[in-house]
């Protein structure tokens, strides 16, 4: 859900055919690359001449893949050799942006990493593994100008892969205000905005910590390991988003909401009480009724 939306054409190359292997994006009109590497990959990555190169890179980690750590080095190949060696550091995929005339230089990479940090933490999609915000270097204005321009360009990139990285989990607070849904089922208290990623939880949505409906202990563990992340806390006896979480379908919020088995189509509900199912099918007859009239005219 980038602000700047317009029709972008996207090439991804498969070097080994194996569509689980090595992916190389491009757009057709910038002259950035982003190549994503399993981990089991990484000889094969290495021995490309663009891990020579400077660039940026991301290591994605976690059950959920859900774990990012943002890194920028002189010589990229060398760097995630560095990281793969290194039995403290745990990652499954990295995400390198290289440029296709080798332009990119350490001035470049370093105010990117830190402008990256900034951006990850803001949108809060992933739980960030740096221990810093990186070293911002002193950048002139047009240089900065162009780092703005690749962050953009490696911010569609990396959304397109699967790595929805700088995207905010919703759009502004005036687009979003209509299409608030609420749950209020069994003591909940939740509001949350569907989108076409699933259904966000909205920050200070709260719901009891135990129930006494019949229930698995798979929600509690799903409830327990948001606790520990801190996308959740404590609160007398009830649980609360300390941000917006994303969930990939509105069941799975719903579910982890109510501790137990859920239909989130009726369970989210507008404040007037339509649920999201009737809702979502208002607005098909909507777009159904207006294209059969363009037929008419």
């Amino acid at each position: 859900m980038t602000s700047n939306k317009q029709p972008r054409t996207i090439q991804i190359f498969l070097p080994s055919g194996d569509p689980a292997g090595i992916r190389i994006a491009e757009q057709t009109t910038s002259i950035l690359r982003l190549i994503e590497v399993p981990r089991s990959d990484i000889a094969e990555f290495v021995a490309l001449p663009e891990a020579k190169q400077v660039g940026l890179y991301f290591l994605v980690s976690g059950e959920n893949k859900d774990e990012l750590y943002i890194g920028q080095s002189g010589e990229v190949g060398a760097r995630l050799i560095q990281h793969h060696r290194d039995e403290k550091k745990d990652w499954e995929r990295a995400l390198v942006l290289v440029s296709l005339t080798n332009n990119l230089t350490q001035t470049h990479v370093l105010y990117l990493e830190s402008l990256s940090i900034e951006t990850a933490k803001n949108c809060q999609r992933y739980s960030l593994q740096n221990g810093n915000g990186g070293q911002k270097p002193h950048t002139p204005i047009p240089l900065k100008a162009d780092c703005d321009q690749i962050h953009d360009i490696a911010r569609l990139l990396l959304a397109t892969l699967g790595y929805p990285i700088f995207e905010p989990l919703t759009e502004s607070a005036s687009d979003t205000a209509t299409r608030v849904f609420k749950c209020r089922r069994t003591g909940v208290d939740a509001h949350g905005i569907y989108t076409n990623e699933g259904m966000v939880v909205l920050k200070g949505s709260s719901a009891p910590m135990t129930t006494k409906r019949k229930t698995e202990q798979r929600f509690y563990d799903k409830r327990d390991s948001l606790l520990a992340k801190g996308v959740i806390a404590v609160e007398g006896g009830r649980f609360v988003f300390q941000r917006d979480y994303l969930f990939q379908t509105p069941s799975a919020a719903t579910m982890l909401l109510l501790l137990a088995t859920s239909n989130g189509w009726v369970d989210w509900k507008t404040e007037q009480g339509v649920t999201l199912n009737d809702y979502q099918g208002r607005t098909l007859e909507t777009v159904s009724e207006r294209a059969e009239q363009a037929v008419v005219n």
